[in-house]
């Protein structure tokens, strides 16, 4: 899968948004967050909004599906620094059959720090490709903006 899609940069074109603080152990010398510390604030956010539309990652996997990463872009625009109070939004992007795509924007009092696509790839626990559940592709039509 190739990430085709481009994250919005107006905060009102995601439909979920989780907040987070940086923590002093997340950054440098310079108190910078390090590039290595956006990954988990997208998978933090990730997992959230799947609690959040009532579907915990944790119930997905009981059905034997696991989603990978198959592929993360990060663009950072301004650096998070320590104590930032971090918006990190959420949507979904690009779904088929068996992958599909979020965006993500991190904002800091409605400054753009950077913005995110992460591609995904439904998966058996033994590793093998397999569709996304029925009620996950419903996305793609819009049944499960919240």
């Amino acid at each position: 899968m190739r990430i085709g899609t481009d994250p919005s940069t107006d905060p009102a074109n995601y439909t979920f948004t989780h907040r987070l603080r940086v923590r002093f152990s997340e950054t440098d010398a310079m108190g910078i967050v390090h590039h290595s510390r956006y990954l988990p604030y997208l998978e933090e956010a990730r997992v959230e909004y799947l609690r959040a539309i009532g579907h915990p990652y944790h119930e997905i996997r009981e059905t034997g599906i696991d989603m990978a990463v198959l592929e993360a872009h990060v663009r950072y625009r301004q650096p998070l620094r320590f104590d930032d109070v971090v918006d990190v939004h959420v949507a979904m992007g690009e779904i088929t059959r068996a992958t599909f795509q979020m965006t993500y924007l991190l904002t800091v009092d409605g400054s753009i720090k950077s913005s995110a696509v992460t591609a995904h790839g439904a998966l058996t626990h033994d590793g093998r490709p397999t569709r996304l559940p029925d009620w996950f592709r419903g996305f793609a039509t819009g049944a499960h903006a919240t």
